[in-house]
């Protein structure tokens, strides 16, 4: 694969990502930015390749987040610490608060729930002239893989299926349930020992093209399909990401001396992580972003 240049920004080269292809540590706060960058970037590498007969399109929408707590302070931690600060300090008096008169309510503390409102953004390939669906490009989100979001998309894949549309799910997130239900009759531990992966479901098929994506791998060109006769065109996820990188310079909010955002690698993972990333933590000072 060619080499994606790194553009010069203002007096300093971005820098590329230390992984050679998904970044795990894009996966904490800074995932909502990814995504949407992702999406558009994906829009931009497919517009000349459809024309003239396709367009692709940004569909935005909004979904309201129930995150758990285990979630909150990887995806909102200015949610976390507004919830620390609502909580009461502890009394210093031994005192028992007075009882409540008969028939009177014990007052409470109200704090708010942990809700918010989340955008998706999807990739719409649609046909110039009718501006018909053809494919749905979905890059997904950890409320997409855990519930109710996560049997809301299925519900929305079944849509898309009845209808004739081609779906391409990319999951570059580890936490959570997968959307996709792999069938139990095939032997799938490559698919289910990868930490990433992409999906293509042709409209009308029987089967499923499936890529794996181990960490220490780059990220595939996959196909998007459009309405016979015309033949799929590629899109290169991994110029897509390091694009993103570079323009972001996500470099320069992440911290590569913390492990990663959860769930935890296994111990060889782990091992080959901190021997990827041994220059870069050498060369970040304590208090400075792996860019500084």
């Amino acid at each position: 694969m060619k080499p994606v240049p790194f553009p010069v920004i203002g007096k300093m080269r971005a820098m590329p990502s230390p992984f050679p292809g998904m970044d795990p540590y894009l996966e904490g706060y800074l995932w909502p930015d990814v995504h949407q960058a992702l999406a558009t970037q994906i829009r931009r590498q497919l517009a000349p390749l459809l024309q003239p007969r396709y367009v692709a399109r940004l569909a935005i929408s909004t979904i309201q987040d129930e995150m758990p707590e285990s979630e909150v302070s990887i995806m909102y931690p200015d949610v976390e610490v507004l919830k620390r600060k609502l909580m009461p300090e502890p009394s210093a008096s031994l005192q028992p608060d007075p009882a409540p008169l008969a028939g009177q309510v014990t007052p409470s503390l109200t704090i708010p729930l942990p809700v918010m409102t989340v955008r998706m953004v999807t990739v719409e390939v649609r046909d110039r002239d009718a501006n018909q669906l053809v494919t749905s490009i979905e890059v997904l989100s950890p409320v997409n893989k855990r519930e109710p979001g996560l049997t809301e998309f299925r519900r929305k894949r079944e849509r898309l299926r009845a209808a004739g549309v081609h779906l391409v799910e990319i999951d570059l997130i580890r936490r959570g349930e997968r959307s996709v239900h792999m069938p139990t009759f095939v032997d799938t531990s490559v698919i289910d020992a990868a930490p990433y992966l992409v999906t293509l479901t042709r409209a009308g098929a029987t089967t499923m093209d499936v890529w794996p994506i181990p960490l220490a791998n780059t990220l595939p060109v996959v196909a998007i399909p459009l309405r016979p006769p015309d033949a799929d065109v590629p899109l290169d996820l991994m110029q897509a990401l390091t694009t993103v990188y570079a323009e972001a310079a996500y470099q320069l909010s992440l911290d590569y001396r913390q492990p990663p955002p959860p769930p935890a690698f296994d111990a060889a993972t782990h091992a080959w992580i901190d021997n990827l990333l041994r220059d870069v933590r050498r060369e970040t000072q304590p208090g400075e972003s792996s860019g500084a």
